[in-house]
């Protein structure tokens, strides 16, 4: 696309004054300008990433350049047990004005623990200070079928993170658990609190809890004081018959309070990342008013319910929810990016 002279030089313009105010506020919490952009999480390219080869992400130096050249501040991503040679490229990335984060998995039993330890040194070596981690990779209410079944997964949740304690405190890198749609606020932060080491806190996810009735800002009201990293995103919801339809759009374009979001967590945090997870999926269904979907919850409070379809009606989205069903892989890809890519164009624009 050719850009007129006016039109160049608008853009710049604006481009001057959000790097102003930036700086400004690199200032005032003492940290590298680029470290308070935008930075991009694997998941939001989940499609591109499961091609084969050279065409998907596979490899975090593949996916790292890529971000770069997108003008992304930092990437979370997994980073394995890379050699020597690649953890040093990694690294170099921090020295060329981005920062890396980790993703991994728990330890499965006690012997997991040096597969664990060794991808958090791993992640040291690639200059990742923070690393991601969930305890349950499915959603409750679908993963569930009594309050039994989930007691036994919150038990073995808990011995899987003292497995992972010692190999946290050793390496010194810290551990970040994600609210995904696995814990409400009040058994994460339990759990925390249990835990009891201030290297393992949370991973703030702004849209996850949506679908276990928690209103989304006082979630990360709630978090931000032991928050480490984000999945930063937006949201829009639509009401259906057995409950509400959730799903992540390009920031700006749901009904999250972003501007709220980052003043709570940098309130707390100053020089807390945001990763942008811009999930490109067909809408997920939160079946809040079937059975089943209250099997794990024993003192779920109806009025939490009560609240959420309202929330539902009051933002309910008046157009069809953005999908990938009927839509080729080149069209996938293409839509997957362009979502990325404007919301690394609303953060410029509107969150400077």
């Amino acid at each position: 696309m050719k850009l007129s002279r006016r039109t160049f030089s608008v853009i710049a313009a604006q481009a001057a004054a959000c790097l102003g105010a930036g700086r400004a506020w690199a200032e005032s919490v003492n940290m590298p300008l680029h470290e308070l952009g935008l930075g991009i999480v694997i998941h939001s390219y989940g499609i591109r990433a499961g091609q084969p080869g050279a065409e998907g992400f596979s490899d975090p130096l593949v996916f790292l350049e890529y971000c770069r050249q997108l003008g992304a501040a930092g990437v979370q991503t997994s980073l394995g047990k890379l050699d020597a040679l690649a953890a040093e490229k990694m690294s170099a990335a921090t020295e060329a004005k981005m920062y890396v984060e980790g993703i991994v998995s728990l330890p499965e039993d006690e012997g997991d623990v040096a597969r664990f330890t060794e991808v958090l040194r791993t992640s040291a070596a690639c200059g990742a200070q923070v690393v991601r981690t969930v305890m349950l990779s499915g959603r409750r209410y679908e993963t569930f079928a009594d309050l039994a079944s989930f007691q036994a997964f919150a038990r073995e949740s808990f011995q899987r993170l003292e497995w992972a304690k010692p190999a946290v405190e050793q390496t010194g890198v810290r551990l970040a658990v994600e609210n995904h749609k696995d814990w409400r606020t009040d058994e994460l932060l339990d759990i925390l609190r249990r835990i009891d080491c201030p290297l393992i806190g949370v991973c703030v996810d702004t849209g996850n809890s949506v679908a276990l009735l928690e209103e989304p800002h006082e979630v990360v009201d709630a978090y931000a004081p032991v928050a480490f990293t984000s999945h930063f995103k937006d949201m829009v919801l639509q009401e259906y018959a057995d409950g509400f339809l959730l799903s992540e759009v390009p920031l700006g374009q749901g009904f999250l309070d972003l501007k709220r979001i980052v003043q709570s967590l940098r309130a707390k945090q100053p020089e807390i990342r945001l990763n942008l997870e811009m999930i490109t999926r067909d809408p997920l269904r939160v079946p809040c008013l079937t059975e089943k979907y209250w099997a794990t919850f024993d003192k779920l409070p109806a009025s939490d319910l009560a609240a959420t379809m309202r929330r539902v009606r009051e933002h309910a989205s008046n157009e069809a929810l953005p999908t990938i069903a009927g839509k080729s892989i080149d069209e996938r890809l293409r839509f997957e990016d362009g979502n990325v890519r404007a919301s690394l164009q609303f953060a410029d624009s509107s969150l400077k």
